[in-house]
């Protein structure tokens, strides 16, 4: 049996059509758990409200903010202890290349000066490639590629600088 229409029908209140009426009054009289479900509701609308206790806004509201601090606290306190094992976790794990690396001078400062050399020796190898690579590279592109390369990068450069002009362009503090 489909309870949906008219447990939606009970549960709000929203004006029903007397179709709806019949057809929810039918329902009730042979589905037991809605017409429980309408005597809940009968009786949770003829309660009579109470007014709640004198100064109850007040210390609600005391309450909610003396639990926003603590919750405040509590993700601080959280993020500090999260940082600070990932600190302590990352201390562990480079322990052992930073002890010895801080233990002398001589040996960072030789670390620093080799890492420079081998940065300079891998520009050296990337010059070298480089030429390499545009001795051979004329050879291999027939002189009409040449010209559709040089053509687009033309293109690219006057579309770049009139972009620039049209951007940069201002009469009197405003922009055209």
């Amino acid at each position: 049996m489909n309870h949906r229409p008219f447990e939606d029908w009970l549960a709000h209140d929203q004006p029903l059509t007397l179709e709806q009426k019949r057809d929810l009054q039918t329902h009730l009289k042979n589905c037991v758990h809605c017409s429980a479900l309408a005597e809940v509701n009968l009786e949770l609308r003829s309660v009579k409200m109470t007014a709640p206790a004198p100064g109850f806004t007040a210390r609600f509201q005391q309450r909610l903010a003396a639990q926003r601090v603590i919750e405040r606290r509590n993700r601080l306190v959280g993020v500090l202890i999260l940082t600070l094992g990932g600190l302590a976790l990352l201390g562990w794990y480079a322990s052992p290349y930073l002890i010895p690396f801080l233990a002398s001078p001589a040996g960072w400062i030789a670390s620093i000066v080799n890492f420079l050399l081998s940065l300079m020796d891998m520009g050296r190898a990337l010059g070298e490639i480089g030429s390499i690579i545009l001795r051979t590279l004329p050879g291999f592109i027939p002189p009409f590629g040449w010209m559709i390369i040089l053509s687009t990068l033309s293109g690219f450069a006057l579309l770049w600088s009139v972009s620039l002009w049209r951007f940069t362009r201002f009469v009197k503090g405003t922009q055209q």
